[in-house]
């Protein structure tokens, strides 16, 4: 194998002639292989992707690139990776100034699988002639130097041109790709390449692929700050909750959040593949109670348990579920109910008032008793307390966390996280007075926020939909060439006599 080191650089060549500079490449290239020391060298990111390549015994005369995934299982991929929800923004950036060009946009995967590709259709169909099609892998090691093998290897944006590619096959294309990272983590879930002909590339191709990878970093944090402001409204009150004991708020993945008192952790923190227990160095140790997005983790203390945490995602719910530690629990419409009251009364309720919050006036607390018991079998002896009864656990409820967000003025916050009413199917009087007040509370507060995106969010709810009012409001506040209008506007179409 030739030891790719070089004296010398590449003479300047017109940036527009693509195909003389393609010929002093190839010229390059053979020399290079060759062993051939005393002419020009190829670009340094160039010959350490050959060197790379080289070393995984790519062929540089013959190669395919190895088809991983079916058509079938590539569908099912897409819809779960992180990029399905910045490819509109790459569409939008990239691929009608590919068609014009005659190239096509292609999405990979972190581990080099193209998972999207879209462009102009006889690009596309030569495409498929030399491999470039979904479900292939384009990591070095499969196929040598190519801009989305070589953006990933070196994670940076690159530019490959003509026989600059290590294998002949792919001479006659010019790709130029960019790495895309995950805001929460930094690591690097993908890359956007743009790929066509030698003739037609242009030279400003790779500052544009750079613009959309940036793009689509800028759509991935902003929807990062929208959960991270979901996961707070929802959990601060669990933080708070630990009073003088020091704690933290975490991300599924380990950010902190937020941290009582501040800065006593760092930016992230490294969470245990199994266990529930965390080395914080000279700190000591914490202890992590999973939530139900995220986790909650406070500084051990000898002798002290942590407390179970119940997460209860009523809101909408038509077959409720509870999750006891991150493990599902199922439900009776009764036992949710049980629970929404005691979630709703953290001090305890006793037989009496819980049979009248159940019941009406004709509820016995004998009932209430027996259910109860059987609760107690579902959830275990730990988590239920009685005389009163109350919870003993961290409870997680969404709809406690819309009322808390509304108490603290966050209206935008309480719309997103109210996802439909309260147990709809109950007719518990409890339950049923709790849905309607909330209900009511949160559209007062989001018709008198006029804030649009609190006001969308709650159109997208069960009761927000058949709202004509929000409706009308909504549409008022939207920019004349907004795309949620035509939505809004056959709304009220149908609404009305």
């Amino acid at each position: 194998m030739p030891q790719l080191t070089w004296r010398g650089t590449i003479g300047t060549v017109s940036a527009d002639d693509q195909v003389q500079r393609a010929r002093v490449l190839a010229r390059v290239r053979e020399a290079t292989l060759a062993g051939d020391r005393s002419g020009p060298p190829p670009r340094e990111v160039v010959s350490e992707s050959w060197r790379r390549s080289l070393d995984a015994r790519v062929d540089p005369e013959h190669g395919d690139p190895p088809h991983v995934y079916s058509p079938a299982e590539v569908g099912g991929i897409r819809g779960a990776h992180p990029l399905a929800a910045v490819i509109p923004v790459l569409r939008d950036t990239l691929v009608s100034i590919a068609d014009e060009a005659m190239h096509m946009m292609i999405v990979t995967d972190a581990q080099g699988h193209i998972l999207w590709r879209e462009g102009q259709r006889d690009v596309l169909r030569r495409a498929e002639g030399v491999g470039l099609v979904e479900g292939t892998r384009w990591t070095e090691d499969s196929i040598g130097t190519n801009a989305m093998g070589t953006a990933l290897a070196a994670d940076r944006a690159v530019q490959i041109h003509s026989a600059e590619h290590l294998v002949r096959t792919y001479h006659s294309w010019t790709c130029a790709a960019c790495p895309i990272h995950d805001p929460d983590s930094g690591e690097v879930i993908g890359a956007v390449d743009v790929t066509g002909p030698v003739r037609t590339f242009h030279p400003t191709t790779l500052a544009l692929v750079v613009a959309a990878a940036r793009l689509a970093e800028g759509h991935l944090g902003a929807r990062l700050a929208m959960r991270d402001e979901r996961l707070l409204a929802r959990n601060l009150t669990h933080l708070i909750g630990l009073r003088d004991e020091p704690g933290a708020l975490l991300t599924p993945g380990g950010r902190v959040l937020a941290a009582n008192p501040p800065n006593w952790l760092p930016a992230r923190v490294d969470l245990p593949a199994v266990g529930d227990r965390v080395a914080l160095g000279e700190t000591g140790e914490g202890v992590l109670e999973r939530l139900a997005e995220g986790w909650l983790m406070r500084l051990h203390r000898t002798g002290s348990p942590p407390r179970p945490v119940l997460s209860l995602p009523f809101l909408g719910a038509v077959r409720p579920l509870a999750c006891l530690d991150g493990g599902h629990v199922r439900l009776t419409l009764r036992h949710a109910e049980v629970l929404t009251l005691l979630a709703l009364h953290p001090d305890g309720l006793t037989a009496d008032e819980l049979a009248t919050a159940l019941h009406g006036d004709a509820g016995k607390a004998v009932t209430v008793r027996a259910e109860m018991h059987r609760l107690r079998a579902a959830l275990g002896a730990g988590v239920l307390r009685t005389q009163p009864y109350r919870l003993r656990a961290r409870v997680d409820a969404d709809f406690v966390a819309v009322r808390s967000a509304l108490a603290g003025g966050d209206v935008r916050g309480a719309a997103r996280a109210h996802r439909g009413p309260l147990l709809p199917r109950s007719e518990a009087p409890g339950v049923r007075e709790e849905r309607e007040l909330l209900a009511a509370a949160l559209r007062r507060a989001v018709l008198d926020s006029r804030d649009v995106d609190a006001m969308w969010a709650m159109a997208g709810t069960v009761d927000g939909v058949d709202d004509p009012e929000l409706s009308r409001r909504l549409l008022r506040a939207l920019p004349a060439r907004d795309p949620r209008r035509p939505v809004l506007t056959a709304r009220l179409t149908i609404a009305a006599p």
